[in-house]
């Protein structure tokens, strides 16, 4: 197979083995996967995969068809649509992925909405929903409500009967991202005066945490995905005890196959059908074939873009 592969610090598509999968693996076909931020980490050296998993092919996410099952596999057959959370090795031709870490392409779902799925929707059902407790009429803010991660949120909290404020620093994507079910699109400073907050989907990082702790309610929790705007932040712990607040942390790859696997089991359940409907959606910015990764990448990196922007395996114009 033929896989994005980072030599050097720079992108190449090159040859590979292809992956055998084992007992409980599913072999899939990629039609489509994912980029990113972690992605990008990984090509600068600052995001190592976990043990087992290859270094130099990143993609945590891919969409398409099942090609092969391994002999304790029960859930898919050859021939199945499927996507995937991986914890690397996505952006190739061939990916072998446990089965509990996928879920079907519903058949309203196109491949490159599918690819570009998994990481962002499982990221922000697990902030909202299984950490942040979120409830029927909270008021939640959304930083950084245009990216991939973003959008998902705004949608899923939306749908879950939430008054949504979305913090969205380019003025023409607050349109579009109050389509996606925010309630209010704002400019950040904006955004924060528009609390008190019940739970803040915090994906800006540094400075933001603290104007997000200003504008939290009492017993409000923020929870933070996103480093962009820095690691490090100085917080005010009188406030912070004040609003008996909860600030926690999240990340996906790392976690052990079980974790992931009865997340992915509740995005199955609560979401996946919401996307089959067309009551959720996963906005694609652009897509690149996978032998442009680099091209990808750049634009990615680039900013100012609303949701994915998703790798296919044959180039479908961007």
């Amino acid at each position: 197979m033929r896989a994005v592969t980072i030599v050097d610090g720079a992108l190449r598509w090159l040859e590979h083995p292809d992956p055998v999968p084992g007992d409980s693996d599913l072999l899939i076909r990629v039609r489509a996967a994912g980029i990113n931020a972690a992605d990008l980490l990984q090509l600068r050296g600052g995001y190592p995969p976990p043990p087992g998993i290859a270094p130099d092919i990143p993609g945590l996410e891919v969409a398409g068809e099942v090609v092969a099952v391994g002999a304790l596999v029960t859930r898919f057959a050859p021939g199945d649509r499927a996507m995937a959370l991986l914890g690397g090795g996505g952006q190739a031709e061939l990916a072998a992925v446990h089965e509990t870490a996928a879920v079907r392409v519903p058949d309203s779902v196109t491949w490159e909405a599918a690819g570009g799925f998994p990481e962002v929707f499982l990221t922000a059902y697990d902030a909202l929903f299984a950490q942040a407790k979120l409830a029927i009429g909270d008021r939640v803010l959304v930083t950084g409500a245009a990216g991939g991660v973003g959008t998902a949120a705004v949608q899923m909290a939306a749908q879950a009967g939430a008054h949504v404020v979305a913090s969205v620093r380019t003025a023409g994507m607050r349109p579009d991202v109050t389509r996606l079910g925010a309630t209010e699109s704002l400019e950040p400073e904006e955004a924060w005066r528009h609390g008190p907050f019940n739970i803040v989907l915090e994906l800006v990082g540094g400075a933001s945490v603290g104007s997000s702790l200003e504008a939290l309610a009492i017993r409000g929790r923020i929870a933070v995905i996103g480093l962009g705007a820095g690691r490090t932040v100085e917080l005010n712990l009188p406030l912070l005890m004040g609003r008996r607040a909860q600030i926690f942390g999240s990340t996906l790859r790392a976690r052990n196959l079980a974790e992931k696997a009865t997340l992915v089991s509740q995005v199955e359940t609560h979401v996946v059908p919401l996307l089959a409907s067309g009551r959720l959606q996963v906005p694609v910015m652009a897509t690149y074939g996978m032998a442009h990764a680099d091209e990808a990448y750049r634009r990615h990196a680039q900013g100012g873009k609303l949701g994915k922007i998703v790798l296919v395996s044959e180039p479908a114009g961007h």
